[in-house]
């Protein structure tokens, strides 16, 4: 999904190690979000199964329902 929505690595990385905010969705499940400023301030979301170890990435997106 990073190559093909055009999200570096970098960027996934930030929002996980430092997230504007989490939100907690089911056990299997942890949404970290961070307003990207090189993406015009848009936010990446980035779904993390956290009871897998290590924890898993679902999948990753800009969040077109936050507006900056």
């Amino acid at each position: 999904m990073m190559q093909e929505r055009l999200i570096q690595e970098d960027r996934i990385i930030r929002t996980v190690t430092e997230p504007d905010w989490i939100e907690e969705r089911r056990d299997d499940e942890r949404h970290f979000l961070k307003q990207i400023p090189e993406n015009r301030g848009k936010f990446l979301r980035v779904v993390v199964n956290p009871s897998r170890s290590p924890a898993r990435v679902i999948t990753v997106f800009f969040d077109r329902r936050i507006q900056p």
